[in-house]
């Protein structure tokens, strides 16, 4: 038992990992040379239903998905590539740490964060997940295994590899900084006067807050939470059940939760889409069992729709417009966030909004992400749809790309793509992505970025 209170799950023993490993390089080299393939996971937080190539041979990754070891004295942990953060929470908290960024659904792996970027509310003090890396064991696209730090041999695949989404190589085995936790987090949730939203962000980024993050409601009732680390809790908050988080942005200007239900207080609900399911409701939610209101639950929901068309073919039915899908995350720079605020609202529409500050962690810019050292960014996360443009039917999310470019920021690519080719390599430094594809896959064993995140060849 240990400081919050929670026994340790089990570990991967490491020669466990290692045979595992070696069973998984000998069915990677027996793929025939030109056969597509893929690594198997039960879950995923992709938005791009229905990419990637339709025949692909899928490799079991059960074996690793657990952790290998924490060490307290280093605060580092190693961890196997599709261990999901929930797994990873439940064993470093029980050894009183956390890693210093914990993206906020539960499914999202280890790997898929580092490969393809994860924010959470620490990232304004810690960056992005990949940014506490301190090396990775990675099966390279033509079968072989490589170890990559830093300042190594393999330098270049080490910082080329966030957002790179699996198109440079699988990482099996990752070794992550830790930071130690209390038992409780106490939240202030402070709204913010309409058009001073930038400032007092920099602010909060600058005072002694463990978390900061935000909800936009509308523009002119936005708040921001910065949260501590504490020991010493008042009455503890529990929305796992009938209580909603967000709701609470509005409702409380102080709050308790011990930090586990901190960590995962946004999946629940999938911050607020559940209400689009009906799981806010209050007589759907007391018959909803509580272990299945999570994010990934939701996901498969919406996966099972976009695959029948089910609620296209009831607007059709209904004389209804269709609606576009906009879920996306964007960072935009602090200063130019209200002008994205505006322009989003006046020409989208959809409310509420997210917002994360973050900042790189240390003076090391990444090619594939180029983002600025000591640029404050703001992550905007919107997740909705909105009626179709009459003739364009991508029309929302295309504007969402140029505003993000004209603003000077940046788009995660885990939801869809709408750049043509040249603009995208234009913004995800193609030249740098062509020396390490040319380097790493030389043979083109798996798609690149461009045809990976469109599913376009």
């Amino acid at each position: 038992m240990t400081a919050v209170g929670v026994p340790a799950p089990p570990t991967v023993p490491r020669a466990v990992h290692d045979a595992a490993v070696a069973e998984l390089v000998a069915q990677y080299r027996a793929v025939p040379a030109g056969e597509r393939v893929r690594l198997g996971k039960k879950t995923s937080n992709l938005f791009r239903f229905g990419a990637g190539p339709a025949q692909a041979r899928r490799l079991d990754t059960t074996p690793f998905t657990g952790v290998i070891e924490v060490d307290p004295v280093t605060r580092t942990a190693q961890v196997q590539g599709m261990a999901t953060y929930e797994h990873l929470v439940d064993v470093t908290l029980a050894h009183g740490l956390m890693p210093l960024v914990v993206p906020q659904l539960k499914t999202i792996t280890l790997g898929g964060a580092v490969t393809g970027l994860g924010i959470e509310s620490t990232s304004f003090r810690h960056g992005l997940p990949h940014e506490s890396v301190r090396e990775m064991d990675v099966l390279l696209p033509g079968g072989d295994l490589v170890t990559v730090t830093p300042d190594g041999e393999h330098a270049d695949l080490f910082a080329g590899f966030a957002n790179s989404y699996a198109t440079l190589g699988y990482a099996l085995r990752l070794v992550i900084d830790l930071q130690p936790v209390a038992t409780h987090v106490r939240l202030e949730h402070r709204r913010v006067p309409t058009g001073e939203l930038a400032a007092v962000i920099r602010e909060a980024c600058a005072s002694d807050a463990d978390f900061v993050d935000g909800v936009v409601f509308t523009r002119d009732e936005q708040y921001l939470t910065l949260g501590y680390f504490t020991d010493d809790p008042g009455p503890v908050s529990d929305y796992t059940g009938q209580q909603v988080f967000y709701r609470s942005v509005r409702e409380r200007t102080v709050d308790y939760l011990t930090v586990h239900d901190y960590l995962w207080r946004w999946d629940t609900d999938w911050f607020w889409c559940s209400a689009a399911l009906g799981a806010q409701h209050p007589l759907v939610r007391r018959i909803w069992p509580g272990r299945l209101r999570r994010s990934d639950v939701y996901r498969r929901i919406v996966a099972l729709d976009r695959r029948t068309r089910f609620s296209g073919r009831v607007r059709t039915l209904l004389r209804q417009p269709q609606e576009e899908p906009v879920i996306q995350d964007v960072e935009i720079p602090v200063d130019r966030l209200p002008e994205f605020l505006d322009a989003f609202q006046r020409d989208v529409g959809i409310e509420p909004v997210w917002l994360c500050p973050l900042r790189l962690r240390g003076r090391s810019t990444w090619p594939l992400y180029p983002m600025a050292a000591d640029e404050l960014y703001v992550n905007v996360g919107f997740w909705s749809t909105v009626p179709e443009i009459p003739g364009d039917p991508e029309g929302h999310n295309r504007r969402v790309e140029e505003l993000v470019a004209e603003l000077g920021g940046h788009k995660s690519l885990y939801s869809t793509v709408h750049y043509d080719e040249p603009e995208f390599w234009e913004h995800y430094n193609g030249p740098a992505y062509r020396l390490l594809k040319e380097r790493y896959d030389p043979d083109g064993r798996l798609p690149d970025l461009y045809s990976k995140v469109t599913g376009r060849t």
